[in-house]
């Protein structure tokens, strides 16, 4: 094989990662949609208003700042009840699980391309990740 065909093929290579990412980060999709939920509303908030062209992006990112906020105020309220005896507690402990097993299913249903609805929270993530 001479160069130029080998340049050709390393140019179409290039070619196809670069359509491949459809990303104002420059990042691949899943992975963007994964990070979208690693630090829960704050990094889906980033994602949120630097992700202009990535609707898959955008719709992870958006999905983390309604759900993880929603835990987040929750977590506050019950923090308030941590004073009523047991009530609190349980509560708080049965928020605390639920969060950490979301937070895994989204990283990993992110990661592997799957546009993962909730079942409230999706419906509106798609609404309001809609592009501009």
């Amino acid at each position: 094989m001479s160069e130029d065909q080998r340049g050709e093929k390393d140019e179409e290579k290039k070619e196809i990662v670069s359509e491949e990412k459809n990303s104002s980060t420059g990042l691949d999709s899943n992975i963007g949609g994964l990070l979208s939920y690693v630090l829960g509303w704050i990094t889906g908030l980033i994602f949120f208003l630097i992700e202009e062209k990535d609707e898959f992006v955008r719709f992870h990112a958006m999905q983390s700042i309604i759900v993880f906020g929603a835990i987040t105020v929750l977590s506050i309220i019950f923090g308030i009840l941590f004073t009523v005896p047991f009530l609190g507690a349980i509560l708080g402990s049965f928020l605390w699980i639920t969060s950490v097993v979301l937070w895994i299913i989204l990283i990993v249903k992110a990661y592997q391309g799957e546009r993962f609805k909730l079942p409230i929270a999706g419906d509106l993530a798609e609404k309001y990740s809609a592009k501009r």
